[in-house]
């Protein structure tokens, strides 16, 4: 009876080992790299808006970057505080922040989050450090408000990236947008094999960009639809043109400079062009110090079904139930309906 006491609590100690170990990683996706190609690199990407589906775009970018390119990349997601499902109507909780301690590159794609101190804190620690970062679309307005250590959350935008948000410059759900190339930049590593990319989600107006500070590599043209082969806008829409894509100093808090890449592209959709995909991967070849191949391969590692972009019901994606694990190398997840 003594023996069958102690396997049984044996087991229930493996158990708890087992449980307590998958629940401290349940939070977030980690991808290794491929055998043989790791560079040594970190990348921690984090998801967190009700928009444009970056909880579907970064695994699929953390897949290409470990996968393809030899990065470890951590992927975080909004989670919702009562089921642990994915959830980005939850804008009070990212956990997983204090992966950025030992990442190399922050990629962020949130929009307007109100996070608590604990995991505002491994942000302001990354940015003090004057890490570099890639912004892509509703990271203009990646936090709402927040004074967590003194640092103005609310104009991250403004300061960091260069803007914050300001409108749609076009017709929302009606014109997309295509990008034109900077030709004095062109022959820029970030640019490489970059020439054709069409956005459905709309081109963002720029207007407090240092564009005497930053490096402006492409423009965005408006478009007359959502059509990949719609022609370019004839209107004052492009006279001039927004800057779509650049490179720029950014100030640390603590008083140093930290480099940061940012687009204004960057819907879930918007990543079927091969060359935004290639633009963001070369970004993090540049940013992390690495060679830039003269054409990257961004290939998908996994199916890539991306989910058109638009507001959902409160409770949608509770109802959708989507966890940490189906984003899991191998999976796919399905279109929203």
């Amino acid at each position: 009876m003594k023996r069958l006491n102690a396997s049984a609590l044996a087991s229930m100690l493996l158990y708890s080992f087992v449980s307590l170990t998958y629940s401290s990683a349940a939070d977030r996706l980690v991808f290794e790299p491929t055998d043989g190609k790791a560079n040594g690199k970190h990348i921690v990407l984090i998801s967190g808006d009700e928009e444009y589906r970056s909880e579907e775009s970064c695994p699929m970018l953390a897949k290409i970057l470990s996968q393809h390119h030899g990065f470890k990349c951590t992927v975080l997601f909004a989670i919702d505080k009562e089921t642990g499902v994915i959830n980005p109507n939850e804008i009070g909780n990212i956990p997983g922040t204090d992966a950025l301690a030992n990442a190399d590159l922050m990629i962020l794609a949130t929009r307007w989050r109100v996070l608590p101190d604990k995991q505002l804190a491994p942000i302001l620690d990354y940015l003090n450090a004057a890490k570099p970062l890639i912004a892509y679309r509703t990271a203009t307005h990646a936090f709402k408000s927040g004074h967590y250590g003194g640092y103005d959350w609310a104009n991250f935008g403004l300061n960091v990236i260069g803007e914050n948000w300001l409108n749609h410059h076009g017709k929302h759900k009606v014109q997309g947008g295509r990008a034109v190339i900077v030709p004095e930049h062109a022959d820029h590593p970030i640019l490489h094999s970059v020439s054709d990319i069409f956005t459905p989600s709309d081109i963002y107006g720029i207007k407090h960009l240092d564009q005497n500070g930053a490096t402006v590599l492409l423009r965005g043209a408006v478009t007359e639809s959502l059509d990949p082969d719609s022609a370019i806008l004839q209107s004052k829409l492009n006279d001039p043109m927004m800057p779509l894509a650049w490179l720029k100093p950014y100030p640390s808090p603590a008083g140093d400079s930290g480099k940061c890449f940012a687009t204004t592209a960057g819907a879930a959709v918007d990543f079927l062009s091969e060359d935004l995909r290639r633009l963001l991967v070369n970004a993090s070849l540049f940013l992390t110090d690495q060679s830039v191949p003269k054409e990257a391969d961004v290939s998908f590692v996994d199916p890539f079904n991306p989910s058109f972009f638009g507001f959902q019901k409160p409770d949608f994606f509770k109802e959708r139930n989507l966890k940490v694990e189906d984003f899991d190398l191998g999976k796919s997840t399905k279109v929203l309906p």
